[in-house]
């Protein structure tokens, strides 16, 4: 091993270190500061919510290095298939570490945070991710896929607010699952065209063919698995969005026709 593939395993270690304790210690420290609500909960509400805290710092730090190398990282952005996958490399190796730690808290936190299709998420986008970390191969695919990680912060605000007993019709409600619609729409449907076009340009090509069959596999099985559940995703946001409008506008309705606030 490389003296570079080395210091990724170190950072992919010292990520899954980092994420352990941010759940364990930081999130429930800062929480109860922070939200005096945390205090009342459950504690598989508890588990529920350093899971998200942990979730929703990740997708932050991820998502921004992820965009930084999406517009000025020149050498992947060329070549999709073969360019220099340094900044990837670690970026994808701060991912492997939090979903490493995040599969951990899943199965010994099941009956809390226990999900079948975070499961499926996890392990296809870990077997994507040791081909890009074990070959260098496809740099600009694995770093476009974690633009979906912008979408997270919101998915997560929306059950805080949930937790804490926020009225669906309330304003920090409504507008954050208005951001939540539109911002998981732009990071994880909108872009699939632009995705795949990018996929089908290097088809048939010969650095195409010299990425190995199970590479291959990881990369094109996997999108497909993370975009179906994207899919899927996105109809349930939606429909929420839209439920809670309606909720909202008749409640506008009722308030205007009483003469009355409640």
């Amino acid at each position: 091993m490389d003296l570079f593939n080395q210091l990724i395993l170190v950072i992919s270690v010292t990520s899954f270190l980092s994420f352990q304790w941010l759940f364990h210690r930081v999130s429930p420290w800062v929480s109860t500061r922070v939200s005096p609500g945390f205090l009342r909960l459950a504690d598989k509400q508890k588990v529920e919510w350093n899971s998200r805290t942990v979730s929703t710092l990740h997708a932050l730090v991820v998502g921004l290095f992820c965009l930084y190398i999406l517009l000025f990282d020149d050498a992947i952005n060329e070549d999709p298939v073969w360019g220099d996958p340094t900044l990837v490399k670690i970026n994808v190796g701060v991912t492997t570490g939090y979903l490493i730690s995040d599969l951990l808290l899943i199965f010994y936190y099941w009956k809390a945070i226990g999900d079948k299709f975070f499961v499926v998420h996890h392990l296809a986008a870990l077997y994507a991710y040791y081909y890009v970390l074990g070959q260098g191969m496809l740099p600009y695919f694995a770093n476009f896929r974690l633009l979906a990680e912008f979408s997270t912060p919101c998915v997560n605000q929306r059950w805080f607010f949930e937790v804490l007993g926020y009225p669906k019709s309330s304003r920090p409600n409504i507008a954050n699952g208005m951001a939540m619609a539109v911002v998981f729409f732009l990071v994880r449907i909108a872009v699939m065209p632009l995705y795949y076009s990018r996929m089908w340009s290097v088809y048939d090509t010969d650095a195409f063919y010299r990425v190995p069959p199970g590479g291959r596999a990881a990369w094109i099985i996997s999108s497909i698995c993370l975009d179906v559940m994207n899919v899927m995703w996105m109809h349930k946001i939606a429909r929420g969005c839209y439920k809670v409008m309606r909720s909202a506008r008749r409640h506008k309705v009722g308030t205007q026709e009483n003469g009355k606030t409640d």
